[in-house]
């Protein structure tokens, strides 16, 4: 029997609205986003389950609505606790008018009875008139590094929308599996990958078992596959501390800094973050004396290379320098000072021109500050800082507006001049200000190696040298390329982090993708961020 769909849910203008809103938003707080595989996103009119890891709050869900391109998705529904809806905030606002489904969580009714009977009914209607749904199988918004266990409604809701289509042999809905991986997700500036992975298709001909009545092995064995698909995509990891010592193992591997595309490093942390992660584990369970079945790698060899991957990270943030600067030829004292000199000159040369941008943009940044440090008083870290972009992003784009607004008003004869003007001066003042802040940090590490002086920064080379060859035989060992400098250097294309050649950088310089970092783990800080909460304080 042929199903005829009645066509997607018309697209409402505030979801327009808002998707234009915080495409603009989310491009200035992030450095880059990176959308990998939109192609592999099923086109508008066939049900889809969008699924992905859930570590940000509410900015996952609105990369998710700005990273599905219009001409595949021209809507996507999201879901989001019951507890966001109703409020005079522009939060609550925001998620009513974008669409989004209220879903009851047992966490926030303690002691009640919670049925989200109506809501999935909704869902399934949704689903079977062609729309792409959101939802989260974590269940909830984390911060620990580590993915939750899935829960298994959006295993139950493809069978129930199967089941309930059992007659329409051509009835099709997919589940597509996204990860999304932020390199600091609530700083300023940081850089995003989201991931979408080779989407599920199901369809009561071809997966019978999912009709009703449906073994329950059969839901928790296609759940187990979403999680294995989300978490191979992006950094799952037991501590922080382990994030940490793949990001070094990574940049010592291939130190190409952001010539090398965000997805490739990223995959390449990965590797060694399984690695490690593996191990580990083993280790745990009194397994170190065998070896890895897959790889054939002594696990005491990994093991020692963690420890002494921590001790040589520990003693660069101690000198307060990148490895980059131990990779390098030791620099004469005399090259040190007139390098300082030149940063120096032209971190201030970049603050003076951005004076009257900063004047513009101080209300921002200063609403923002004490927005997001009032709003860590309210819980612990495991609680609340999950939600610190999304009070970043949201703060800041009412501010910015109200300065806009502001500027306008203030300069009415000249209106339709000041209405530009305000905002890419605004922009440029950013952009002087990420050159500023990387000249002097350029400039203090410098510094620190005129200071270090040459007998440490030799004992620190061979020891960079010496874990160098033990990594390169883990990376072999771990099927990672054996030259890693020239076969990444000629991968990725245009997602390339680094502008190459003159003339290419002089005319992206105005641009929102340009990118100047030399390396994915800055951030508009003074300082390379490479430390995390302890771990304890996560559980």
């Amino acid at each position: 029997m042929e199903f005829r769909r009645p066509g997607p849910t018309p697209t409402p203008w505030s979801y327009w609205l808002i998707r234009l809103l915080f495409k603009f938003v989310l491009k200035i707080f992030y450095g880059t986003i990176v959308v990998e595989n939109t192609h592999l996103i099923p086109e508008d009119g066939f049900p889809c389950i969008v699924c992905a890891n859930h570590s940000n709050s509410l900015t996952d869900a609105l990369l998710l609505v700005t990273s599905i391109p219009s001409k595949k998705r021209k809507m996507l529904r999201l879901t989001a606790k019951s507890t966001q809806f109703g409020k005079k905030t522009f939060t609550s606002w925001l998620i009513e008018n974008a669409g989004t489904v209220p879903i009851q969580r047992k966490r926030d009714f303690e002691g009640q009875e919670v049925d989200n009977t109506e809501v999935m009914h909704h869902l399934m209607k949704a689903l079977e008139v062609g729309d792409a749904v959101c939802l989260f199988p974590e269940g909830f918004s984390r911060y620990h590094p580590t993915i939750a266990p899935f829960k298994t409604g959006v295993a139950r809701l493809v069978s129930d929308v199967l089941s309930k289509n059992r007659s329409h042999s051509d009835f099709k809905i997919s589940i597509l599996t996204c990860s999304i991986t932020y390199m600091h997700r609530q700083h300023f500036r940081s850089d995003v990958l989201v991931t979408f992975h080779e989407p599920m298709v199901f369809t009561p001909k071809d997966n019978p078992e999912l009709l009703k009545p449906v073994d329950y092995n059969v839901i928790r064995d296609l759940t187990a596959q979403m999680h294995q698909q989300i978490s191979h995509g992006t950094l799952d990891s037991p501590s922080w501390g382990l994030v940490r010592t793949s990001k070094l193992a990574a940049r010592i591997y291939a130190p190409l800094g952001t010539r090398m595309s965000l997805g490739d490093h990223v995959r390449v942390v990965r590797t060694f973050l399984d690695a490690f992660k593996t191990v580990r584990k083993k280790r745990d369970q009194s397994l170190v004396q065998q070896e890895d079945d897959q790889h054939n790698i002594d696990p005491s060899f990994i093991s020692e290379l963690e420890t002494d991957l921590k001790a040589y990270q520990d003693q660069l943030e101690k000198c307060g320098i990148k490895d980059d600067r131990i990779r390098r030829e030791i620099l004469p004292r005399r090259t040190i000072i007139y390098r300082m000199i030149l940063r120096l000159t032209w971190a201030s040369f970049l603050l003076i021109i951005s004076m009257p941008g900063l004047l513009l943009s101080l209300p921002v940044y200063v609403v923002t500050f004490y927005a997001v440090r009032n709003f860590k008083k309210t819980g612990p870290v495991f609680d609340t800082y999950d939600e610190i972009a999304q009070y970043k992003l949201i703060y800041g784009l009412i501010s910015g507006v109200a300065v806009w607004v502001i500027g306008v008003l203030a300069t009415l004869p000249f209106v339709l001049i000041t209405s530009l003007l305000i905002p890419a001066l605004m922009w440029m003042t950013l952009r002087w200000i990420e050159d500023a802040v990387s000249s002097f940090r350029s400039f203090t590490a410098l510094g620190r190696l005129f200071l270090i002086g040459k007998d440490t920064l030799k004992e620190m080379y061979d020891q960079r040298k010496e874990l160098h060859g033990r990594i390169m035989d883990m990376a072999i060992a771990l099927d990672l390329p054996a030259n890693p400098e020239e076969y990444f250097a000629q991968a990725g294309g245009k997602q390339k982090g680094r502008v190459q050649g003159l003339w290419e950088s002089k005319a992206k310089y105005f641009s929102i993708r340009r990118r100047r970092k030399r390396d994915w783990n800055e951030t508009l800080r003074l300082y390379d961020k490479v430390d995390y909460p302890d771990d304890d304080s996560e559980i």
